[in-house]
């Protein structure tokens, strides 16, 4: 089996060109769902980031507050470093349980879309890389169009590694600066390319 890592910068494209290949049948797993998975009540980690964090990360009913943890950890790294020491060792775990699920069930191929891939020194567990980009003008725009603030925005950013970096060390680029028909090529397009294709799919 080829395990592929889907990375790229915030707001870049990585759910879209995910989506994409959900909708090819491409076998995935999303670390963002897995980390919420992760927070939902009765889970140790949850318990864990209130003892870190205290109950001002919680609502009323006692459920996360995702947007206060965020304004709390984005504008600290030691309390981001904090937050992921909790959260990062648990979702590697689960996505490398259903990689090995995969390998198992005699999948060809399975991506894992891991926003903070090379942050977290995940390629060193993948046998490829795809990075989706895009300027960092359309970035801006975009994590804007999401409401949120110049503040919200620099902090997302300045937590990831550039995106020039993650590109030069990725096997392959998805350039997300068009339309949608156009991204979905350039996914087509890489996936269906021999250095992505596992020897069953040859």
């Amino acid at each position: 089996m080829v395990l592929v890592g889907l990375t790229g910068g915030v707001g870049m494209g990585k759910s879209t060109v995910a989506q994409f290949l959900a909708a090819r049948g491409e076998k995935l797993i999303d670390t963002d769902l897995l980390a919420r998975d992760l927070v939902a009540a009765g889970q140790p980690a949850l318990e864990e980031i209130r003892e870190q964090f205290g109950s001002t990360v919680f609502s009323r009913e006692g459920k996360l507050d995702r947007k206060a943890l965020g304004a709390m950890v984005f504008n600290n790294s030691e309390r981001r470093q904090k937050l992921e020491a909790i959260l990062h060792p648990r979702i590697r775990q689960a996505w490398r349980e259903q990689a090995e699920k995969w390998r198992e069930a005699g999948i060809p191929r399975g991506v894992v879309v891991i926003p903070l891939l090379y942050e977290t020194g995940a390629e060193a567990e993948l046998d490829k890389v795809v990075c989706v980009a895009c300027s960092a003008l359309l970035q801006r725009f975009r994590l804007k169009a999401r409401q949120w603030s110049e503040q919200e925005i620099s902090a997302r950013v300045k937590a990831q590694w550039p995106s020039e970096k993650k590109q030069d060390r990725a096997d392959g680029v998805i350039w997300n600066e068009s339309t949608l028909e156009i991204c979905e090529e350039q996914t087509a397009r890489i996936f269906g390319s021999t250095c992505f294709r596992s020897e069953a799919q040859a």
